[in-house]
């Protein structure tokens, strides 16, 4: 069995992690780290995990164990690792975005690979690192990459994205409030949200010469998770030539989908699938990209990239089954 531990135990994205891991044929949970919860059970803060397990918060680490992952906020993974040495065979998935760009991929000697499997996966497979993508950099670059592999890319691309309140995080804050987030939309980060500079250096690792420009608006929508984003851009092709470089590019992949027919969000919340359609209307084509922000865009990939490490199915413990009413 393959030794578990988790860093940052308390938040929405470890308590996915666990909910998925308590049903992994190959991993055993061996700690789960949080300092402000150390000595509470894990299902006092993680409700729905009531009966799956026995395990308790500590603030004690094992050093050895074969998986750590990091579900720190963005800047406390190099903090944590720089106060915490552990095993050379100790593997390291982090969740924040200290190490997805490539000025930062090299740590303390470690170096960690940007873990997109519909991108990077033989890279993957060999590492001993992984730097999980961002959740509206996933929406986004898994509606884009095809066009780059194919060189297409040759257009300003305009993307619309909204994204559930849980994105935000488990710490409340003026714009997570009920009263505030329900019937409610708003814009945030217009033009500069982080995730732009993974986004750009993946596709630019597809077609060298992409410099165009990215305009991005993120929105918070009214609903508790999910991510649906609209992009569109110049497109020369017909729509039967743009879906046959999407399902071209896609046609080995386990959870990335094209469909013919329009999608809608309730039919990936709750599972590691990324749905896309496309739509053509003069000379632009329309690409539709959703995905759960914490499966598809945090935990259920992360575990997606473990199981590519380990040599196993790339689906075990992701057999998840969307509620769609």
């Amino acid at each position: 069995m393959i030794k578990i531990g988790i860093v940052g135990g308390a938040g929405y994205t470890a308590g996915e992690l666990i909910r998925l891991l308590v049903n992994h044929s190959q991993v055993e949970l061996d700690f789960v780290y949080s300092t402000s919860n150390a000595g509470n059970y894990i299902y006092q803060v993680h409700q729905d995990l009531l009966g799956a397990l026995d395990l308790k918060f500590t603030s004690e680490i094992n050093y050895n164990v074969d998986v750590l992952f990091l579900c720190l906020g963005h800047g406390n993974s190099t903090a944590f690792l720089e106060k915490n040495s552990f095993s050379n065979n100790t593997k390291i998935i982090d969740l924040s975005n200290d190490f997805r760009l490539n000025n930062d991929m090299v740590f303390q000697g470690k170096e960690f690979i940007y873990g997109l499997p519909e991108s990077n996966k033989e890279a993957i497979v060999k590492a001993n690192n992984i730097a999980n993508p961002g959740c509206f950099a996933t929406a986004i670059q898994l509606a884009l990459l095809p066009l780059a592999k194919a060189g297409l890319l040759n257009s300003s691309i305009h993307i619309n994205a909204t994204t559930g309140a849980t994105g935000a995080g488990v710490s409340p804050g003026a714009t997570t409030h009920f009263a505030w987030r329900d019937n409610n939309f708003s814009v945030y980060k217009a033009f500069t949200h982080q995730h732009l500079g993974e986004i750009g250096e993946s596709l630019v690792s597809l077609q060298n010469n992409f410099k165009e420009e990215l305009f991005f608006i993120p929105n918070r929508g009214n609903f508790s998770r999910g991510i649906f984003a609209s992009i569109y851009l110049k497109f020369e092709g017909s729509i039967e030539k743009a879906y046959e470089l999407f399902e071209d590019y896609y046609k080995d992949a386990v959870f990335t989908h094209v469909s013919k027919s329009p999608i809608s969000l309730k039919q990936v919340v709750n599972t590691n699938n990324c749905f896309l359609h496309l739509q053509k209307h003069e000379g632009m084509l329309l690409i539709t990209s959703e995905i759960d922000n914490l499966l598809k865009g945090a935990s259920g990939q992360a575990i997606e990239n473990m199981n590519l490490m380990f040599g196993l199915d790339q689906t075990e413990g992701l057999k998840l089954k969307a509620t769609a009413f």
